[in-house]
């Protein structure tokens, strides 16, 4: 087991190449040189960062007090990255960036479904992973709204970040959480993939390529929110543009 944490940011004398303030990131990566490439791309872009290479210590980080982002690997010695976002996301809100060689719309859609915020394909371009974090970090408080929307069943207070289904608070993912408000913004008009996506990861998408994420996402907020997944009644799909949300039942 080998924990890393930065002392220092940067080499002495050189400058962070974006201006971001020395927020935390805990990148689990199982391969040393990787897990050192991702550490200092990061650190040149003026993050702190915590390495650790199995999914057992990036849980005894994360509940020793949570940075504020994790980046996982999903071939881990001791559990797949899947696995490890999932028990992250049962204890804590925190945005997860898969970072990994897998590149199957399977293996993509695995990742989102386990909780992750993004996900990114190996090889990468340091300055494309700062950048996603970067957007991640970026949108990860929610917009607010003047009053809660409130449906039978459902209430959406973007303001304050919470979603309550019967009463019962329902935990998202910041990227959940965004679609979501953005189609409360909408009041009930439509709103199309690659609006939904840039909203939910921070930078533009293809049309095809922000239809695949974004039904995922919806996938999984039905998954979370609706008493039927398979029939809608709050998030309903406007087919060949987008979704929308179901003001008409409003209370």
């Amino acid at each position: 087991m080998e924990v890393v944490e930065d002392r220092e940011l940067l080499p002495p004398g050189e400058a962070p190449l974006c201006n971001v303030r020395a927020r935390s990131v805990l990148v689990v990566e199982d391969e040393a040189f990787t897990r050192e490439l991702i550490s200092t791309s990061l650190r040149r872009a003026g993050y702190r960062v915590i390495a650790v290479e199995d999914g057992a210590s990036a849980l005894r980080v994360i509940r020793g007090g949570a940075p504020d982002i994790a980046i996982l690997d999903v071939g881990l010695p001791d559990m797949n990255g899947w696995q490890l976002c999932e028990q992250v996301r049962t204890s804590v809100d925190l945005p997860v960036l898969f970072l990994t060689a897998r590149r199957s719309e399977t293996d993509i859609v695995r990742g989102l479904r386990s909780g992750a915020d993004d996900y990114l394909v190996k090889p990468f371009a340091p300055a494309v992973l700062a950048a996603r974090v970067e957007a991640i970090l970026r949108r990860a408080g929610p917009r607010t709204m003047a009053q809660p929307v409130n449906l039978p069943g459902l209430t959406i207070d973007v303001g304050r970040g919470t979603v309550s289904r019967d009463n019962v608070p329902v935990q998202l993912t910041a990227s959940e959480l965004r679609i979501l408000a953005t189609l409360a913004r909408e009041q009930g008009a439509v709103a199309d993939a690659r609006q939904l996506a840039l909203e939910a990861q921070g930078y533009d998408l293809s049309k095809s390529e922000a239809s695949k994420l974004i039904k995922v996402h919806v996938s999984n907020l039905r998954q979370k929110l609706e008493p039927d997944p398979k029939n809608p009644r709050y998030i309903l799909t406007v087919r060949g543009i987008g979704y929308r949300l179901n003001l008409d039942q409003a209370r």
